[in-house]
């Protein structure tokens, strides 16, 4: 065990001292600012202050969960932009990886494949597959737009970002139901 000054007192007490041009009120303004506190350390392994530090993470308060705000159509915009964005981007090196890597292993993987797969199937699965790929297609599109606009320094007020919220969300809509139909 040993004993160390703590704080900056020690410090800034050493270097006034130890100057030969430090007056006498300096000294007697350090001291009476900055008080010598000595404390009791004691030289542990690295398990147990790692043992340590996990107890006192345990008994800090944690901070309060997304689930008790209410939902707002910003963070709702941003958090399905990102699953979007992701989604689309899965899908698309997906299917070009696998186009690229079928003749490898003999499959019948070419343009001329995947229309005739595609012509075969019954109709209310071509509409499901299109409204599956239009609208979050479209929705990350008009929302990319939207943050173009934010940086852009428009729409930047909380009336501003809820009315371009809502018009991402019917031009998501229309568009969407227009790519479904054609």
């Amino acid at each position: 065990m040993s004993y160390r000054a703590v704080g900056l007192g020690s410090t800034l007490r050493r270097n006034i001292l130890a100057s030969r041009n430090a007056s006498v009120t300096g000294r007697v303004l350090v001291r009476t600012l900055a008080p010598r506190r000595l404390i009791q350390t004691e030289s542990v392994t690295e398990s147990a202050s790692r043992d340590i530090l996990n107890a006192q993470r345990l008994k800090r308060p944690s901070s309060p969960h997304f689930t008790i705000y209410q939902p707002q159509l910003t963070w709702i915009g941003s958090i399905a932009n990102r699953i979007t964005g992701s989604a689309l981007s899965v899908l698309l090196y997906g299917f070009s990886l696998a186009y690229l890597i079928s003749p490898a292993f003999g499959l019948p993987f070419d343009s001329a494949a995947v229309i005739s797969l595609v012509h075969d199937l019954p109709g209310w699965v071509k509409l499901t597959g299109k409204a599956l790929l239009a609208a979050p297609f479209t929705f990350h599109s008009f929302n990319g737009l939207r943050h173009l606009a934010w940086d852009s320094g428009k729409f930047l007020t909380l009336k501003g970002a809820y009315s371009s919220g809502y018009a991402v969300l019917g031009a998501t809509a229309v568009s969407t139901i227009a790519l479904i139909l054609i």
